[in-house]
């Protein structure tokens, strides 16, 4: 925001309001004033009160009332004096100086110009005159990072992000909702994903470590240009949902990593519910217990080899044939075999596809 465009604000209702009139930052400078000599003064006292409050504060013969952003508060303005009068004039000027500052940032901000750009909330003909406007390398990479809190936090996790990436003019920081921030960060053209595996590491790393605060970050794919971020976020957005479900034990997920589970997501659920009953005979998935559950899952990462399996299973190889024969018996597939292994995998995601029934975007 434009300290200028405030202080012509303030110049234009200097003879309007009979008082001392002016605006202070989120540190307490006085960014704009009515009167020219307090312009850098700053002021710290109640200081948190008057960022935190909803309602007017008083304190040093002033009442301040912050404005801006509803989260998160960038500005507040003060009147002289602690009257009714001044609790008056705080009220108009606060309501006036918040439309003035959304009506700008919905103009001229660039950060606000990207978060439109991935929420869908501009038209595909206006981005590229928009970015020209807001002079935007269209040539940069860009990839987009959804953080997501597994619970609510008393730190502030977008200052906290912001303040890992301080570069306004390449990385943007932007509210999604009370748990979910976006970061779009621009990156080399042939950045590899381990890098962006290691940048999310770091994040969730970050508030783990500091503020003991438990993060989920998905990854979307990088993008050229500002154009194709809504599709970079909404793969982020899939990459956290997919491994809510198919892999629960990772707190970092990349859209490109998904694999088959990306496919399933996107399966509608009548046809999921189709190919099970084919597969399948009626109930015979759910008579499988959870060691059976898990021998087969172990089966499935050593690569279906017996010996191997009961080795890590710590159980005799004959053990371990009889139990895939008694899976053969209740489902008609033979582990055992490459095409009833791969039949069988999938089948097990599709349920737990459906018992999951997540959110698609």
């Amino acid at each position: 925001m434009s300290n200028r465009l405030f202080q012509g604000v303030v110049h234009q209702m200097r003879d309007v309001v009979d008082r001392t009139i002016g605006i202070i930052d989120e540190s307490g400078a006085v960014i704009a004033c009515s009167d020219l000599g307090r312009i850098g003064e700053v002021r710290t006292n109640n200081l948190v009160s008057v960022f935190s409050s909803a309602t007017p504060v008083v304190s040093d013969g002033c009442v301040y009332q912050s404005f801006g952003t509803h989260m998160h508060p960038e500005y507040a303005v003060f009147v002289e004096g602690e009257d009714a009068t001044a609790h008056t004039y705080i009220g108009v000027l606060s309501v006036s100086l918040s439309s003035i500052k959304q009506f700008y940032d919905e103009k001229y901000d660039r950060g606000n110009f990207i978060k439109n750009i991935i929420l869908d909330n501009i038209l595909p003909g206006d981005i590229y005159l928009k970015s020209r406007e807001l002079h935007f390398n269209n040539e940069a990479s860009r990839v987009v990072l959804l953080i997501r809190l597994v619970e609510k936090s008393d730190v502030s996790v977008f200052d906290v992000v912001q303040n890992l990436f301080p570069d306004k003019s390449k990385d943007f920081v932007i509210n999604i909702s009370e748990t979910d921030i976006a970061l779009v960060k621009e990156v080399k053209s042939d950045v590899d994903g381990k890098d962006l595996e290691k940048l999310a590491r770091s994040i969730s790393d970050s508030l783990s470590s500091e503020f003991y605060t438990h993060s989920l970050v998905g990854i979307g794919t990088p993008v050229v240009g500002v154009k194709d971020l809504a599709r970079s976020f909404k793969e982020a957005q899939v990459a956290l949902e997919v491994g809510k479900v198919f892999d629960t034990e990772h707190n970092i997920v990349s859209y490109d990593h998904l694999g088959i589970a990306r496919l399933i997501y996107q399966l509608p659920t009548t046809l999921c519910e189709m190919f099970l009953k084919e597969i399948f005979k009626v109930g015979s998935i759910e008579t499988l217990d959870q060691e059976t559950l898990f021998t087969i899952q172990r089966f499935f990462e050593n690569n279906l080899n017996v010996s191997e399996t009961s080795r890590k299973l710590f159980v005799h190889r004959n053990t371990l044939v009889y139990r895939l024969e008694k899976i053969k018996k209740l489902t008609g597939l033979d582990l055992r075999e490459f095409d009833d292994a791969i039949v069988f995998k999938v089948a097990l995601m599709v349920k737990k596809y459906l018992d999951a029934n997540p959110i698609k975007y």
